[in-house]
């Protein structure tokens, strides 16, 4: 779909005027990986720059962790990538990455940049110390302990039955179908079980689409996988909600 409405939106533009491309390479939600090459071939051949967010990839993909880009082999095409210093990397903060000039351009006309107080050395040190963790070898070792234990809990989650919402990527999400319930099965987990997920409701998702969203990380064990699916049978049941409609 996002291809198509690339194609078309691009047929309709003008080709003088300046326009970016803008796109997930992982989308947050549902956890679909963007063609991303595909996107950038049909942005550039109408005379656009392409703006791919990888912050739900940055240190989960590529040979050095740098993103889904990397992994597919196509980093290349995009002019201007951000990425985040949160998620995968344990910290805070984010970057862009760019041409000299364009990255010039942000900051002499971001106010999103230009008013944000810079984060502390000891968090840029934190960072540049799990970037390198995780381009070594130890870092391709987490990944693929992180990508056993994210398909393990997909696994169980669909042999306990539950509306698992197929995707290639590491976010694992189930479908509840209603924003109350989804909140209700948001505190039940943590209230009977302290277990901690959020739920996704309205305008995040589309209406009818409300959905907890699970990640496993390479520490998470099956007994501790075992634990949530017990968990959720019993707020599913309690909440009556239905399973295996995905």
């Amino acid at each position: 779909e996002a291809v198509v409405s690339t194609q078309s939106t691009g047929a309709k533009s003008d080709p003088d005027r300046a326009k970016i491309v803008a796109f997930e390479s992982v989308y947050s939600m549902t956890g679909t990986m963007s063609p991303i090459e595909e996107m950038c071939d049909i942005a550039h051949s109408y005379n656009a720059l392409t703006f791919v967010d990888e912050v739900h990839a940055v240190g989960l993909y590529g040979d050095t962790g740098a993103g889904l880009a990397e992994e597919r082999e196509c980093g290349s095409k995009i002019d201007i990538v951000t990425g985040t210093l949160g998620k995968a990397y344990g910290l805070i903060g984010g970057y862009i990455a760019s041409s000299d000039s364009l990255v010039d351009v942000v900051r002499s006309y971001g106010s999103g940049l230009i008013f944000t107080t810079s984060i502390p050395p000891s968090t840029a040190a934190g960072a540049v110390a799990s970037i390198d963790v995780l381009a070594s070898g130890e870092g391709r070792s987490l990944r693929q302990k992180h990508r056993e234990s994210y398909s393990m809990l997909r696994d169980k989650l669909v042999t306990g039955g539950f509306p698992v919402m197929q995707c290639p990527s590491h976010i694992v999400p189930v479908l509840v179908g209603d924003p109350l319930k989804a909140r209700l099965a948001m505190e039940h987990l943590f209230d009977r079980h302290r277990i901690y997920v959020q739920a996704i409701n309205y305008p995040t998702v589309p209406r009818g689409s409300e959905l907890l969203r699970f990640v496993a990380t390479p520490y998470h064990t099956p007994q501790m996988m075992d634990y949530l699916v017990d968990a959720l049978d019993d707020v599913w049941t309690g909440l009556d909600l239905p399973r295996n409609t995905v």
